[in-house]
């Protein structure tokens, strides 16, 4: 696969795999507690949520910033991997803790400890890939 075709399906999979933060983060904001079914909604954790969605959509968006220049964004692709990783790790946590979760949080552990950090991986062999595609700088006089 040439380079080109390679940036281009990191970006269009990124972009697909970013609808999941970004909806599911807008989900919770729009609907909160309530949007998760059950019984009595209790503020402070229905406010709790909602703080935590929106943590979520800006982890979405931030990852679709990197899409135009892909292969440039490596610091910050890997940052946004380290967030996604951390909280995958207390939702794993949680489970130990407390016992298995639904099946959407189950999906969701798997994007956060296993999607995103291969996304990463694939992040860094295009930039490396794309350092290999620029001519060497002309040494100083």
């Amino acid at each position: 696969m040439t380079f080109e075709a390679e940036r281009r399906a990191l970006q269009r999979v990124v972009a697909v795999a970013g609808l999941v933060p970004v909806l599911g983060g807008l989900y919770g904001v729009l609907f909160g507690q309530a949007g998760l079914g059950g019984g009595t909604v209790d503020i402070s954790t229905d406010s709790h949520l909602r703080y935590l969605s929106g943590l979520l959509l800006g982890i979405g968006l931030l990852f679709w910033s990197t899409l135009p220049a892909i292969e440039s964004r490596t610091s910050l692709f890997r940052f946004l991997t380290m967030v996604v990783a951390l909280g995958g790790l207390a939702r794993l946590l949680g489970l130990w803790l407390t016992g298995v979760p639904s099946l959407t949080m189950l999906a969701a552990l798997g994007m956060e400890l296993v999607v995103t950090p291969l996304l990463c991986l694939w992040q860094i062999r295009v930039a490396n890939r794309a350092g290999e595609q620029v001519p060497p700088s002309l040494p100083d006089p």
